[in-house]
């Protein structure tokens, strides 16, 4: 599958300026100076950014488009962690939030996480679901109604990966 080359760099410069602000700029200039980071907080902060390029190769593969509300993707995605999370890129930020705040043992880092969090749901809610509703319609309502908008652990433990509509 061919993508045009200003699609690739249009979804590197949104992926480094909204997540690498947020989840990495951020937080870098938050943290406690001085203190060694705790390496199991640096564990869930990479596991966070692994499940942070996932979404956003599944933004640009499957979706056809990237991160950015400028060039959001042209398709619904419902791939990969898209099967168990309508929202999984959010969620794959405030995990690395969480690895910041363990790392560092800060509770402004917390609370950075926390404030994060919040205006994500509120972004979802008020912004990004009534318009994906307006945009894919139908399809939308399905996939709304299939999965959680956060977050259902005990679909994860039933959760088949191989089928395509994750049943």
């Amino acid at each position: 599958m061919a993508f045009p080359a200003r699609l690739f760099w249009r979804a590197l410069a949104a992926f480094l300026l909204l997540p690498g602000v947020v989840a990495l700029l951020a937080p870098w200039l938050l943290r406690p100076r001085g203190v060694r980071p705790h390496p199991a907080g640096l564990g869930v902060l990479a596991a966070g950014a692994a499940l942070l390029l996932w979404c956003v190769r599944d933004f640009y593969a499957a979706g056809r488009g990237t991160l950015a509300p400028w060039a959001p993707p042209e398709r619904l995605v419902t791939v990969g962690l898209y099967r168990v999370s309508r929202n999984p890129m959010y969620l794959a930020v405030v995990v690395i939030l969480v690895g910041w705040a363990l790392a560092f043992r800060a509770p402004r880092l917390w609370g950075y996480a926390a404030v994060v969090a919040a205006a994500f749901h509120l972004r979802v809610v008020l912004g990004e679901e009534p318009w994906l509703a307006r945009r894919h319609g139908d399809r939308w309502d399905a996939y709304r109604a299939r999965v959680p908008r956060w977050l259902a652990l005990d679909r994860i433990t039933r959760h088949r990966w191989n089928e395509p509509d994750g049943r």
